[in-house]
């Protein structure tokens, strides 16, 4: 623990205010973590880190620790004051006790203890409690050492008592918990990188404040992974672009706070000669996917003193148009954090934030720095404008290819591509369209089909990189038209899912090199102008056979995985068979293509998910975008998980 001289305000009972019970935790656990699959199953961990976050908001803890074991035991250790230990006048039982136990228990409410906080609101400590098998608390406080602990989904197993002394100025809580397999029936097995990046991102997101990872299992990632970003979001945009060519050196960076609402805002940008934007907003360490207030203010204030220095700087005509969000967001990587002491979220997700009053907050902070910025870097401002104007050009010519490409193949009246064989249904949630490899293997997927509801468009060869391209690019590419026609659900910004005429849409590619190459490009894709199709689980991947163990003319066993193979050879024993390795979907006829890979009794189907968007913008630029470096870096780092590579 922390030997910190830290002077420790008052943190008491008094500061813990009671709202109503933890009842309907257990039967409803979706209500307050969102699922009970793999994804509420972490969120018990940001749970117990948010409330050593919080603490170090409130400028009492430096360093957090958090360890995974190998039986997936989770502890969160904080230098931070404690948590009270006290009696806690309405509840009649220690503080701890009613934190852990008491739904809406926390120092959260009332304003005393914490200005701002993360988590659930102060419902957090005792979800985690009710969604455990058993958990403990240490408490290190006033030179003693307290323990409690609890089981069976929040039930006192022992009341919390003093097991020993430590130094007076040695001070913090520990929280150790296995998530109950009861709750979470997926099971209760974290993922090394899940909470790796999420922790990395804490610290980004708190800068000055070190975040101890401790992976404890017996794996590659075994070991201590330590985080502490004196630059805080300035680094964090840093990182984001490090695998993008960055326009100038510096990241702009701003902070400042509102004394009236104790608002406090952080905004850092950087442009990069990509064509697509990574801004990411968060509201008190949370991120908020649907942006809201903080960001419409940075997006506001952003156009708004580009425009006004632009024009007074005669870099644009007086009368000509402003540059567009869409200009001026080309290339844009940038962070928008704010630290509000009551925020309100909308949408069912609860990602958009809806106080009006941080919109005007990051108005004042973030223009008023960047109008002096730009004054003051009219070199950096020449550059931000250049690339507006560049942006702007291009938009214009693709609205121009948008519109020819409306007229040429008449998106949304019913007219399909020729090379589409579609289905007979007209029922898109049974309805799937197969993105296929080649007019071979289309050919063999279009005998080997149901046309009732199976749809096959072969294309030809690669589709453009997106990422290297302009929009009027992409709209001249007539393998991306065929599909904008297929989907029949608009593109871009103009997407509507209640138009898509299949609801699954496959890609299927050769068990090759050029095969996963196709993969990734058109899930990159898909990605940057269909993303709502792989937010709504709409994207998968097909998953033909590797192998074929044959006898004579008869394929015995199929085989997907090298594993399978060796399994199925032992399996066969002295048994005399040929393995055959399909290097192409156009090897297999239509029968064998219907049972291996369409035959929806057999076929083994790889639903595509974006856990994290920021992680995954990551992904798509390094593998996709111009820098060589970090990609031949990856490719050298993960080689030993790829086998068997066809040349």
């Amino acid at each position: 623990m922390s030997n910190t001289t830290i002077q420790h305000d008052n943190y008491t009972s008094e500061d813990i205010q009671v709202l109503e019970g933890l009842e309907a935790v257990r039967k409803r656990p979706g209500m307050y973590i969102g699922t009970t699959s793999s994804t509420g199953l972490h969120h018990l961990v940001w749970e117990i880190i948010d409330n050593s976050v919080d603490e170090a908001l409130a400028g009492y803890a430096k360093r957090i620790e958090v360890s995974v074991d190998s039986n997936d035991v989770v502890t969160v250790k904080d230098d931070g004051r404690g948590m009270p230990v006290e009696i806690h006048p309405k509840t009649g039982v220690s503080t701890v006790e009613t934190i852990f136990t008491i739904l809406h228990a926390g120092g959260k409410f009332g304003g005393g203890a914490y200005k701002v906080s993360g988590g659930l609101h102060g419902v957090g400590a005792s979800v985690v409690n009710a969604l455990s098998e058993w958990l403990e608390a240490v408490i290190h406080k006033d030179g003693k050492v307290y323990f409690i602990r609890f089981k069976d989904g929040g039930k006192v197993d022992q009341p919390l008592k003093e097991i020993g002394t430590c130094d007076p100025l040695e001070t913090g809580s520990i929280v150790r918990f296995k998530a109950d397999p009861e709750i979470f029936k997926e099971g209760t097995i974290y993922d090394y990188k899940t909470l790796h990046d999420r922790i990395r991102q804490m610290a980004f997101l708190n800068k000055g404040i070190r975040l101890d990872f401790y992976w404890e299992k017996e794996d590659e990632h075994k070991g201590e992974h330590s985080f502490c970003y004196e630059g805080g979001i300035k680094e964090y945009v840093e990182f984001l672009d490090q695998n993008e060519n960055r326009l100038f050196e510096n990241v702009l960076y701003c902070d400042g706070a509102d004394k009236d609402t104790s608002i406090a805002v952080e905004v850092a940008l950087q442009y990069n000669t990509s064509y697509t934007e990574k801004v990411y907003s968060f509201c008190n360490n949370i991120f908020t996917p649907d942006g809201g207030m903080h960001l419409d203010g940075f997006r506001q204030t952003l156009s708004r003193v580009i425009n006004t220095y632009a024009k007074d700087n005669n870099y644009i005509k007086k009368d000509e148009p402003n540059l567009t969000n869409d200009d001026l967001k080309e290339g844009l990587t940038a962070i928008i954090s704010v630290k509000h002491p009551d925020p309100q979220y909308e949408g069912q997700t609860k990602g958009k934030l809806g106080n009006a009053e941080a919109k005007t907050i990051v108005n004042k902070i973030f223009g008023d720095f960047l109008k002096r910025y730009l004054l003051e870097n009219p070199d950096v401002a020449k550059i931000i404008i250049e690339k507006a104007k560049s942006a702007s050009e291009a938009r214009l010519a693709a609205q121009k290819a948008r519109e020819s490409v409306r007229r040429k193949d008449d998106f949304g009246s019913g007219n399909l591509p020729t090379k589409l064989k579609d289905c007979a249904s007209r029922d898109p949630s049974i309805c799937e369209i197969y993105i296929v490899e080649g007019n071979s293997a289309g050919g063999s997927a279009q005998l080997g089909r149901d046309s009732n509801f199976q749809a096959i468009l072969p294309l030809r060869g690669k589709i453009l990189n997106v990422e290297k391209a302009r929009m009027h690019k992409i709209f001249d590419n007539a393998e991306i038209r065929m599909m904008i026609q297929a989907f029949g659900c608009g593109f871009g910004e103009e997407i509507d899912i209640s138009k898509l005429r299949y609801h699954k849409i496959v890609i299927m590619t050769d068990a090759d090199v050029d095969g996963q190459h196709i993969s990734a490009l058109m899930l990159t894709f898909l990605y940057r102008y269909f993303k709502p199709l792989i937010e709504g689980g709409y994207v998968y991947i097909a998953m033909p056979p590797l192998y074929g163990l044959q006898k004579g003319q008869k394929v015995l066993r199929y085989c997907y995985t090298d594993e399978e193979l060796e399994l199925a050879k032992r399996d066969f024993g002295d048994e005399k068979y040929v393995v055959q390795r399909y290097k192409g979907l156009g090897e297999m006829d239509a029968s064998q293509l219907w049972e291996t890979t369409l035959n929806p009794e057999n076929r083994t189907l790889k639903r595509v998910s974006i856990e994290d968007a920021i992680d995954a913008d990551q992904v798509f630029s390094m593998l996709m975008g111009d820098e060589v470096e970090p990609r031949k870096n990856f490719i050298i780092e993960n080689a030993h998980f790829v086998k068997n590579l066809d040349y």
